[in-house]
């Protein structure tokens, strides 16, 4: 998961530094007044996301598996502890049952 975040940060890095040689070659138009880094950091964005969703898809595929594979472990170990949990209940109404018909 780390990777892929990486990974990201990596492409956004790179469509932001190509954005930013473009608006001040003026290839792309400034942003108003004192807009213009954030107007080079939304127009980063928007590029990097569709980009990242192509180049990216192995490994965001890899980071989903890890994701899935994750949770369903925790979800079995969670009924593990359910299981316990109730056979240790029923074990106690067992015993107070038959306590009770002893006296």
């Amino acid at each position: 998961m780390l990777r892929y975040t990486l990974m990201r940060l990596g492409v956004f890095v790179a469509c932001f530094v190509v954005v930013w040689g473009l608006v001040y070659s003026g290839v792309v138009p400034r942003g108003l007044g004192a807009s213009n880094g954030m107007w080079v950091v939304l127009l980063s964005l928007v590029l990097s996301a569709p980009i990242s969703f192509v180049v990216l898809r192995k490994e965001r595929d890899r980071a989903s598996l890890q994701v899935v594979q994750k949770v369903d472990r925790v979800k079995a170990n969670l009924e593990a502890n359910r299981t316990q949990e109730d056979s240790a209940d029923d074990s106690a109404r067992a015993q107070g049952q038959t306590q009770g018909q002893a006296s």
